[in-house]
């Protein structure tokens, strides 16, 4: 399983401390120092659509001036801009397997985890 987001967000720690009180072992992919590839942004794009992972309820989607935000017109301007600009990215991002989930849900994560 791989857990991708940054070290120092609130929500990611929640996660990480309930994989840790859940014996859930993960490998860490944090943004802020490794980024993310185009390839790894579209795979998400084509099994969730980028809409569920674009946080526009963050700091830094407020943040952007208006021609930025109005210039993202199609799922390649989408995935541009979460490239360049990864604290956009609802986090953390869980992958095991077949399971995709953006953000932290213990429900979720229980039901998934069987815990």
């Amino acid at each position: 399983m791989k857990v991708y987001g940054i070290t120092n967000c609130n929500t990611v720690k929640k996660a990480l401390d309930w994989f840790k009180d859940n014996n859930v072992i993960y490998e860490f992919h944090d943004f802020k120092k490794l980024g993310i590839s185009p390839e790894k942004l579209q795979e998400w794009e084509s099994k969730a659509g980028y809409e569920k992972f674009m946080n526009k309820q963050g700091l830094t989607w407020k943040q952007l001036d208006q021609e930025t935000k109005d210039s993202i017109k199609t799922n390649n301007d989408a995935l541009q801009l979460l490239g360049h600009k990864t604290s956009m990215i609802k986090r953390p991002v869980i992958e095991d397997g077949d399971f995709l989930f953006f953000g932290f849900d213990e429900n979720v994560y229980k039901q998934h985890f069987k815990k």
